[in-house]
């Protein structure tokens, strides 16, 4: 009894360890798979729910977009800058880009270009980092910066 009781106590002990190594594993991912994540938030920006878009986001986020001087820090100011820019019918294209991956944090960064319905473009700087999340078992968006490019692109004749 004495033996299992203290089975029972030196077990207990380590559960906060074991759970906090569960947390510690790296999730194996490669540059395909980082690239992929840009894929998918782009297939919801175009299915035009801006709910969508936005759960790709951590809670505790920033988004510094491309069509907005203001700083996105909820998911409810996500939500209103992305229900504005995809009514202009978004579909981005990656244009060049380099791909970081550590541990549980990986970067996109790059330039890529927006044409929209209207047959407008523009095209932008962007830095996707992001975190991931072992309690979801997926990589969530924990800062994206986008700017337009601040000189024009040279056009061949």
């Amino acid at each position: 009894m004495k033996y299992a009781l203290s089975l029972i106590i030196a077990t207990a002990a380590l559960l906060p360890f074991t759970a906090q190594a569960a947390d510690d594993t790296c999730p194996s991912s490669n540059e395909d798979d980082i690239a992929t994540l840009f894929t998918q938030w782009n297939e919801d920006l175009r299915s035009g729910d801006p709910k969508r878009v936005v759960r790709r986001y951590a809670t505790d986020s920033l988004l510094l977009p491309t069509l907005s001087n203001t700083p996105r820090e909820t998911a409810a100011d996500k939500e209103d800058y992305f229900s504005h820019f995809m009514a202009k019918r978004p579909d981005g294209r990656i244009d060049s880009r380099m791909i970081r991956i550590d541990c549980r944090t990986a970067l996109d960064t790059g330039l890529y270009t927006f044409r929209f319905g209207d047959g407008s473009a523009v095209q932008a700087r962007y830095t996707f980092t992001y975190r991931w999340d072992p309690q979801q078992a997926r990589w969530l968006i924990s800062s994206h910066h986008s700017s337009a490019m601040p000189e024009r692109a040279a056009t061949t004749p």
